[in-house]
Formats: structure tokens, sequence, C-alpha cells
């Protein structure tokens, strides 16, 4: 079996100690490929550092993250415009909304989102959406922006089905990590109404752990409990959840397997 991660910021600081360690283990598991989207400008130089140090696994990804979008963020996404003409990135991001904490950056937070849009279109890459207490705010923008030319991933999933639906209609992706392991949030129903076509894997390590390392620091080899969980959720086998993961995550970001 073979399995992409989606969506892993291994280059952070919580994986200093035992970053080399963590990746055999998820190698060890059939997790082949990890997509990292950067956050912002501090994170820049580590995530480079770490795909340098293992290109045929970890592919970057490069844009500015909605919470580190502060009134220096024309300034930032100045910096992702100069890298993406610099050297190779599979997708852009991770951008989006983020309200969760406060709405005082939603002006930025929009014009930062549809420049990455722009460079997303530009560049033919992938769009990597984060959408936390936003989905109206992000539906807003991709009714006016959306077009053929653009494709993404929704990350870190957690709407109901009339916004998985509607993303789908957009024509992106839905990621799924640990959180449809959590009895209690309930996402395992909305996911068992989505085609698997329409989904791939991702962790967001070291966030949100899955059952039965909830708690703990994410990584990518824990992907396999939320590959568990859609078998079990799709009546389906270990296999087919890889198979087809995989096969979606590698057609969106034009990678071989």
């Amino acid at each position: 079996m073979i399995f992409i991660d989606t969506h892993t910021h291994l280059f952070l600081s919580e994986f200093d100690v035992d970053r080399s360690r963590i990746i055999s283990a998820a190698l060890d598991k059939g997790i082949k490929k990890m997509l990292l989207p950067n956050v912002d400008d501090t994170t820049v130089d580590g995530l480079l550092s770490l795909v340098d140090d293992y290109p045929e696994h970890c592919l970057p990804m490069i844009g500015l993250h909605p919470t580190s979008v502060d009134e220096l963020y024309s300034e930032k996404l100045d910096s992702v415009k100069n890298l993406l003409e610099t050297r190779k990135f599979w997708g852009i991001g991770e951008t989006g909304i983020d309200l969760y904490w406060n709405d005082a950056y939603l002006g930025q937070q929009l014009d930062a989102f549809r420049i990455q849009i722009s460079l997303a279109k530009e560049h033919h890459l992938p769009l990597i959406i984060h959408a936390r207490n936003s989905f109206d705010e992000i539906f807003e923008v991709l009714d006016q922006e959306n077009d053929d030319s653009l494709q993404g991933i929704f990350h870190a999933f957690t709407g109901n089905a009339r916004q998985a639906s509607r993303i789908i209609d957009y024509g992106f992706t839905i990621g799924i990590g640990g959180i449809v392991t959590f009895k209690n949030a309930g996402l395992y129903k909305v996911v068992k109404e989505i085609a698997l076509e329409h989904i791939v894997l991702e962790t967001d390590a070291p966030y949100l752990a899955p059952v039965p390392k909830r708690g703990k620091r994410n990584e990518p080899a824990y992907m396999i409990y939320t590959a568990e969980k859609l078998a079990e959720i799709h009546g389906q086998s270990l296999d087919v959840i890889a198979d087809i993961t995989s096969r979606n995550a590698a057609s969106l970001f034009n990678i071989e397997i």
C-alpha cells in the first residue's frame, strides 16, 4: 500500500529532536509522499532545508497562513512570489480564512486569500485552503474567483454535507484527517456521504492526532488510523482506501507514485 499525506508540517520545531525517525516511521507505514504547506516567512528556511534533505519524499508548498496575516501581509506575499520564481513548489498554501480567534484582520485575510488564488492560477498549482469558522466567507470569494483553472483541497474539513457538496461543485477535493476519528465530532456521518473520489488523506502534523493517539503530537505514520477509519466508514478495505486516496492526491499534485 502507498499513501500520500497531503498536509503535514514536519519542518516545525516540534520535530527538531527526532525528525529523521519520524520520516522513517512514515515510510515504513507506506506513506511515501508528504506534502508540506508553508506557514509564513519564519518557516520558509526550515521547510526548504527539509525538502533538500528528503527530495523524494517531502514536497514543498508555499503560501501565507491566514493566522499569520497582519499589517505586513503584502510584504510577506511578495516573498512568496519571489520564491515561486526560484524553485519548484507543488501547491499554494496554506491560505484561506481563519476567524476562530478574532476577525481583526478579516479584510487583510480576504485580500491575501485572493492574491494566493491568483498565484495558484498563474503557476497552475493546487490551492490549499484553511477554513476555520469561515466557510461562508471563503465560499463568497470562490463564487467570484473560481474557474476551470483552479483546483485544490479544503484541508482539515470539518463542515456539513451541504458544505461538502458545495466544495465538490467547485471542483475541489476534501482533506480528511484525524478529526474523523473523534467520536464527539460527528464528522464520520458527513464523510460517509462523500464519495471516495473526492477525498484525500492528511495529518496536519503535529496537530490533530487521530484516535488512539489523540492528544499527542501527530505524525505522518499516524495517518494509518485515519485511513482505517475511512475504510470502516465506507465499508472498504484498507488497500482500496490507499489506492483511491493516493490516486486522487497524485492526480491533483501531478506526482508519480
